[in-house]
């Protein structure tokens, strides 16, 4: 049994360690999505070197996360048939909240790299269209010489979507700084949780001296209650007579 004990707290053990790993990875992940979008507000020649370095990066990255993702599933799924093997139901109970507390955390962080994925790639589809409108004008300038009242019409019309992509850039990297402490703050919360249940699990006496001093102090609340009612009786009787 000692080395059935053993095999489940190595692989808890290996789920702490991917868990904050792929939290690090992924405030990281988000703060380079925020620099791409802030990157953005620039002019298209100027970032082409430095857009292509933060496109490889995030490729990267993705790559990098997606393999952590699956190195914890496979993790989760290890727990997952450990905890139906036989020998080991007399703690089941204990194991199962466990295994659904890291089930409930690679769920959390499945959801938010993907939310992040998305955005980014909506994020550089918007700037490769509005890349290609400018290289479009470009060429249009170039071919006609001239700025004729239809050119300034179209350059006008380009600089209302660079202010309105702008404004978009603006709203996403707000959204991205409050996520960010959103999920550093979970992340507090979830260590603080986790270290309360593992004192609770690690001393179960420290919780039945808690109650019993919880119910004395109720018993005693009482006693004291009642005392006070009947002496205030007593002077009230003898007030009145």
């Amino acid at each position: 049994m000692a080395t059935s004990s053993d095999y489940w707290e190595d692989l808890r053990k290996q789920a702490r360690r991917l868990e904050n790993e792929l939290d690090l990875k992924l405030v990281s992940f988000s703060k380079l999505c925020t620099s791409y979008s802030s990157s953005s507000n620039k002019t298209r020649d100027s970032r082409s070197d430095s857009g292509s370095t933060q496109d490889n990066m995030l490729v990267a990255m993705t790559t990098e996360l997606e393999q952590l993702l699956a190195n914890l599933t496979g993790v989760n799924d290890k727990m997952a048939e450990y905890t139906n093997s036989p020998g080991v139901s007399l703690h089941n109970a204990a194991l199962m909240h466990t295994l659904q507390r890291h089930r409930d955390i690679l769920q959390d962080y499945n959801q938010e790299f993907h939310k992040t994925k998305s955005n980014f790639f909506s994020l550089r589809e918007r700037e490769d269209l509005l890349g290609s409108v400018h290289r479009d004008i470009e060429s249009y300038k170039s071919s006609s010489g001239v700025n004729n009242r239809k050119t300034e019409l179209f350059l006008k019309e380009h600089e209302h979507l660079r202010n309105s992509d702008r404004l978009i850039d603006n709203a996403i990297s707000i959204a991205m700084s409050t996520k960010e402490n959103i999920t550093f703050q979970r992340g507090m919360l979830k260590s603080i949780q986790t270290r309360v249940t593992t004192l609770a699990n690690r001393f179960p006496a420290i919780n039945g001296l808690i109650q019993k001093i919880n119910l004395r102090k109720r018993r005693d609340s009482l006693i004291l209650g009642g005392v006070i009612g009947v002496c205030t009786i007593l002077l009230l009787l003898y007030t009145f007579h």
